[in-house]
C-alpha cells in the first residue's frame, strides 16, 4: 500500500509540474535519477537537485530549444518588462518570432511615453495546442496578455501593478456604462471573474486605473499591421472611446478582460 501511495504521489507531482511549467514533470524524473545514481545523502537532496536542474533548463536549455518549435522567449527592453518574475520562471513567456516584433515596435512607439509594456501570460516553449491552463486559447505562441496602465492620484502614470500575479484586480463597470460581467455571470458563466481568486495578493491600493495611459498602450498596438485581436472588457472599451475593428469581445465562456489586455497575432 505505501508502495503505491509513493507511485501515485509521483505521478501527481509529475503532472502538476508538468501542467504548470510543461518541462517541470521531465526535470521531476531527472532529478529522480540522478539522485538514485549519486549516493551522497544530505538534507533535501532530491528537491535541491530538482531545483538546480530545473533553473539550468529554464534559463539556459529551454531558451535554445525553444525555437526549433518556432518561440522564442519574450525580449525585454527598458520598455518591455514582465509583471513579475513568475511569468518566466514557471516558462509561459513564450512568443511567436512575429510577436516579439510587434512589441519591439510598440515599444518605440512608446519611446517619448513613460508608459511601460508590462506583459503577463503569453504561451509555453514547445508545442501547439499544449494547453496554459487557466487559459483557454494560450496554446500557439500568438497570444499574450499585457497589464492595464495605472496612475497616481496626481495623474502620473506608474508602471506599477495592483495584484502580485497581475490578474484579478478589476476595473469594474460604472453605473451607466455596459456591464457584461453581470450578464455572463446572470447566464451560468460562473468561471467569468474567477481570476479574482488568482490575484495572489492585491498591492499599491492607492494606484488607480488610467484611462489616457491605457488608451495609449491600445492605440499603439493597434498600430501594428501583424495584430489580429485585441480583447478587452466591453465597458473599457467605451470608457475609453475606442472604435476599431480588432478590438473584439472574448465572450462568456473565457474571462473578464477588466484587469488586463489580450492581444493576439493574426
Amino acid at each position: 500500500m505505501k508502495r503505491l501511495f509513493i507511485i501515485a504521489l509521483g505521478i501527481f507531482i509529475f503532472l502538476l509540474l508538468t501542467v504548470i511549467t510543461q518541462i517541470g514533470g521531465v526535470v521531476y524524473i531527472l532529478s529522480i535519477i540522478v539522485c538514485r545514481w549519486w549516493k551522497r545523502e544530505f538534507r533535501f537532496k532530491r528537491l535541491l537537485i530538482f531545483l538546480l536542474f530545473y533553473v539550468i533548463f529554464t534559463l539556459v536549455i529551454v531558451p535554445v530549444i525553444a525555437p526549433i518549435f518556432g518561440r522564442e522567449r519574450i525580449q525585454n527592453s527598458d520598455k518591455i518588462k514582465p509583471s513579475n518574475f513568475g511569468t518566466v520562471l514557471l516558462n509561459r513567456n513564450y512568443v511567436k518570432p512575429e510577436l516579439n516584433l510587434l512589441l519591439s515596435k510598440t515599444s518605440k512607439r512608446l519611446r517619448n511615453t513613460e508608459i511601460e509594456i508590462h506583459y503577463l501570460d503569453a504561451n509555453f516553449p514547445f508545442l501547439d495546442r499544449f494547453p496554459l491552463l487557466p487559459h483557454l486559447s494560450h496554446n500557439d505562441g500568438k497570444k499574450l496578455d499585457i497589464s492595464l496602465i495605472y496612475e497616481s492620484k496626481n495623474a502620473e502614470i506608474s508602471n506599477k501593478q495592483k495584484s502580485f500575479s497581475g490578474y484579478g484586480n478589476f476595473e469594474h463597470p460604472k453605473a451607466k456604462e455596459h456591464n457584461q460581467i453581470r450578464t455572463c455571470l446572470s447566464s451560468g458563466y460562473y468561471q467569468y471573474d474567477y481570476p479574482k481568486y488568482l490575484t495572489l495578493g492585491k498591492i499599491n491600493e492607492d494606484l488607480k486605473f488610467s484611462e489616457k495611459g491605457t488608451a495609449i498602450l491600445i492605440k499603439k498596438l493597434l498600430a501594428s499591421d501583424n495584430l489580429g485581436k485585441l480583447f478587452i472588457e466591453p465597458h473599457l472599451k467605451e470608457r475609453m472611446k475606442l472604435n476599431h475593428s480588432k478590438i473584439r469581445y472574448h465572450g462568456c465562456r473565457a474571462v473578464r478582460h477588466d484587469d488586463h489586455i489580450h492581444i493576439q497575432l493574426k
